[in-house]
């Protein structure tokens, strides 16, 4: 199983040592080789850098680490590449609202996981993840002890979803899934599942068997 991660900023970088130091092997892909080279310099041997449309094109799931509205972009142009894959959607989709805080650029009710679940190719599978906290405690509460924290997950296809499970543990959490697609507002920013949210903080696995 080869896993590409493609957009290597606060959310890709960190999810790929996360990975890494879980013992996962992965791919990373940016805008330029170059950017995705210093990377895979950085995390070394298990990391491999190539460009987006190598990564598409040898990956079995693809996380695109990339904004909301960059990922509509790739999944017009890279269409019939991703078809089959698991495709994972870490987005929120949020801007700066001028007062130092965030706006939704979507519909309050609508969610990012659902809308982009209309647009992903014949045969790939949506999985929402990996976007449940910030960047900051992704990094910094990864393999968390005594009990890890927990990154909720949403997919309509249980093998997808049980493929980026392996995933999130490897990376150094508890997953723990909401259901299907249509549940991925919870799981976005200000939902009831997250740092940004209602939930407003990390819980671990059996603190999240209340909320989910």
């Amino acid at each position: 199983m080869h896993t590409a991660i493609i957009g290597l900023g606060n959310i890709g970088s960190r999810l790929a040592r996360n990975l890494i130091n879980g013992g996962e092997r992965i791919i990373v892909a940016a805008k330029t080789l170059e950017t995705a080279q210093k990377m895979a310099r950085e995390l070394g041997s298990r990391a491999e850098a190539m460009t987006v449309e190598e990564a598409i094109a040898k990956a079995d799931v693809v996380i695109l680490a990339i904004y909301f509205d960059a990922i509509k972009q790739l999944l017009a142009t890279h269409r019939d590449a991703l078809a089959g894959k698991i495709i994972v959607d870490p987005s929120n989709p949020i801007a700066p609202d001028g007062k130092g805080g965030f706006r939704k650029t979507i519909p309050a009710e609508q969610s990012s996981g659902q809308l982009i679940s209309e647009l992903v190719p014949d045969r790939a599978r949506l999985v929402k993840a990996f976007g449940t906290l910030g960047a900051e405690s992704l990094e910094a509460a990864a393999n968390r002890s005594p009990e890890r924290a927990v990154l909720f997950y949403a997919a309509d296809d249980p093998e997808a979803g049980e493929i980026v499970a392996r995933l999130i543990a490897a990376s150094g959490f508890s997953p723990v899934s909401v259901g299907r697609i249509d549940q991925s507002l919870r799981i976005e920013v200000g939902g009831d599942l997250h740092e940004f949210g209602e939930l407003g903080k990390l819980v671990s696995a059996k603190e999240a068997e209340s909320l989910v």
